[in-house]
């Protein structure tokens, strides 16, 4: 070897040293910040796959947000994920890989809940011994995640299911969403009132090496203009599914961060007994029923549309495959009348037509559904 090369080879060792030692000091460095940082190179060119619950749908570390009209099935809906997800049983159609942990906060009818789970556990045929294994616990309490210092609390609650169990949740639920604002004296339609319930969320899924979190809420009067409150509710979740339907309910992703919009699934309900009370009478309960039920097509379910929202709808479909970016498509809904006294009106209508399968979303360009 020529001493060229080897001062050569010399100069490389000692720039790859150099370059060590920096990033050594730069790893310490951001070590103590209270707020890390990592820079481009430093993250994997693949991402990772997330760590799923329900495959497909249901992810650690993210929110959903399920979302129906008062008796419209979404807590009985709940009440059967849980079972699944605590027996690793698929889930409408979606595998679930393991028996995760699940912590069901039932701020309103907790008695409803418990009898819900109980039904499950008779008809999926589980013995006692069956459900000592089940890592599930049900929390009663109204629970006030407006307020930071209730998460110390909430987090000693998730605890229990360690202790008992020697796992930590997977999944946490709040049924409902509403109730989460209302016991600290909140206002669902504040948008900074949510955003701290929100804020706390995060907080619990940061503590607990992040699980799921599933909240069921409410849509408002008009069920076609999406959840009930301030509509930062939508932009604070991974995944929102609204249900919606009368014999046959239709589960219907129409927000999602990494999923197609559009239909997930239908059910229907069944009323399990129990028994008979002391005058003879059955104890019964509505959930969710086994029978696998077909998911009708946008264009079968044949969507009912107000006025304004059949103008929206023909001014995206006369544009073709290009679509409106939502500027444009605001200018020409004013022009015909529409949210000029309400911006919000034009949002609205856009959620509704989403819901309904009709319209989809890429970027900032909307596009009709074919």
């Amino acid at each position: 070897m020529t001493l060229h090369a080897l001062d050569t080879q010399s100069k490389e060792a000692e720039l790859d040293a150099w370059m060590r030692e920096e990033q050594e000091k730069a790893r310490a460095r951001r070590a103590k910040l209270k707020y890390p940082v990592r820079t481009i190179q430093e993250l994997s060119f693949l991402p990772k796959p997330k760590n799923w619950l329900v495959k497909g749908l249901l992810a650690q570390g993210e929110t959903s947000a399920w979302i129906a009209p008062p008796g419209g099935m979404k807590s009985a809906l709940m009440a059967e994920l849980t079972m699944c997800v605590a027996n690793q049983q698929d889930w409408h159609g979606r595998k679930v890989d393991s028996c995760f942990g699940v912590v069901y906060f039932a701020l309103e009818r907790s008695d409803l809940v418990h009898r819900r789970l109980m039904a499950h556990c008779e008809r999926m045929g589980l013995s006692p011994e069956d459900r000592e294994q089940m890592a599930v616990m049900i929390c009663p309490g109204m629970v006030d995640l407006t307020a930071a210092d209730c998460v110390p609390h909430v987090l000693r609650s998730i605890e229990e299911l360690s202790h008992e169990y020697g796992i930590g949740p997977a999944l946490l639920i709040f049924d409902t969403f509403a109730k989460l604002i209302a016991a600290g004296g909140g206002d669902e339609d504040k948008a900074k009132d949510q955003g701290r319930v929100f804020a706390n969320i995060q907080r619990i899924k940061d503590a607990v090496h992040g699980p799921h979190v599933a909240l069921v809420g409410h849509t408002g009067k008009d069920e076609s203009r999406g959840s009930r409150g301030s509509n930062a509710f939508l932009g604070d979740v991974d995944v929102m599914v609204s249900i919606s339907g009368d014999q046959i309910k239709t589960a219907t992703v129409v927000k999602a961060n990494d999923m197609a919009e559009g239909p997930l699934f239908s059910f229907k309900s069944i009323v399990h007994e129990f028994g008979l009370d002391e005058d003879g009478d059955p104890i019964t309960v509505n959930i969710v029923s086994a029978e696998e039920v077909a998911t009708a097509s946008p264009s079968e379910r044949e969507p009912k549309l107000t006025a304004n929202q059949k103008t929206m709808f023909a001014m995206l479909h006369d544009a073709g495959a290009s679509g409106l970016l939502t500027e444009d498509w605001n200018e020409k809904a004013r022009q015909a009348g529409i949210g000029i006294k309400r911006r919000a009106d034009l949002t609205d209508i856009r959620t509704s037509l989403k819901s309904k399968g009709l319209i989809r979303e890429m970027g900032d360009r909307w596009t009709v559904r074919h």
